[in-house]
């Protein structure tokens, strides 16, 4: 049987203010999935969006399902 967990990435607030929509830092992005993938998660689909933070800026969101065998 297996089991599904949503994983939201996206950087800080104050790299959407001054880096122009808060692109993703592939090494902390790196990071975070093998940090999930130690409690055995495996990325089944990924999505990316664009989310509103502070009424006038945004900033990129990557929405992971992840799946594993249950526990």
């Amino acid at each position: 049987m297996k089991e599904y967990k949503v994983f939201l990435y996206s950087e800080n607030v104050f790299s959407s203010i001054f880096f122009n929509g808060g692109k993703v830092n592939p090494l902390r992005l790196t990071e975070a999935l093998n940090e999930q993938a130690e409690d055995g998660w495996e990325v089944k689909t990924m999505e990316k969006e664009n989310r509103r933070t502070l009424l006038f800026f945004t900033r990129e969101t990557l929405v992971f399902i992840l799946e594993r065998n249950k526990k």
